[in-house]
């Protein structure tokens, strides 16, 4: 399939991200392989496939409970863009009047 550098610009909007000019290109090269896998995947015969609701899986796998150590409040925000207060700061989305 075609992917083009406007439907890469397109994407890229509606997950709002900016991309650079070599990102855009990679971009639309990986779009074009991943497209093109999914257009391979229709090719397959599911004739003899049973359609499947659900996968039931009897038992799932399961990692001990234990406690582990978390982040510091320090760790937690030493990559944040905006802290306040020991927190993180993020912009308000509804005005409280």
């Amino acid at each position: 399939m075609s992917v083009t550098r406007e439907d890469v610009l397109h994407v890229a909007a509606l997950a709002k991200l900016r991309l650079g000019e070599e990102e855009i290109e990679r971009m639309r090269r990986d779009l074009a392989r991943i497209l093109g896998y999914v257009e391979l995947l229709g090719e397959l015969s599911l004739d003899d496939v049973e359609p499947t609701a659900h996968v039931a899986v009897d038992t799932a796998p399961l990692r001990p409970d234990s406690v582990v150590p978390g982040l510091t409040t320090g760790a937690a925000l030493a990559e944040a863009p905006r802290t306040l207060e020991g927190g993180f700061a993020v912009p308000a989305f509804l005005d409280e009047g």
